[in-house]
């Protein structure tokens, strides 16, 4: 015999799924997002350890972490290490159409 194995849509925010409250999980995954962002300029710019050290002066151990997909950096260091990549980092703030704000991360 086999169980009923009960399926619900995501909402699109893992951390929201997971029961954390909506401004936490909006939190959460801005920090993720940001280090995935970072991942994927690493693999663009085909960064080993020693070579974002010597190009871009990163700390090896926080390149390897980020490769082992270990993203649990605050978002202070995640901006510096977008800074140390010669990315620019802006922050827009704008009035919400809700009741409450919401963070997010664009991209270009």
């Amino acid at each position: 015999m086999s169980e009923e194995v009960k399926v619900e849509e995501s909402s699109g925010n893992v951390f929201l799924d997971l029961g954390f409250s909506k401004e936490e999980a909006e939190r959460e995954q801005l920090r993720v997002d940001l280090a995935i962002k970072i991942y994927r300029l690493f693999e663009e710019l085909k960064l080993t350890p020693a070579k974002a050290k010597a190009d871009f002066g990163i700390n090896p151990s926080d390149v390897s972490q980020i490769q082992n997909g270990d993203f649990s950096f605050t978002m202070d260091k995640l901006f510096k290490i977008l800074s140390q990549l010669n990315c620019n980092v802006e922050i827009r703030i704008t009035p919400s159409e809700d009741t409450q704000g919401h963070l997010r991360l664009v991209t270009t």
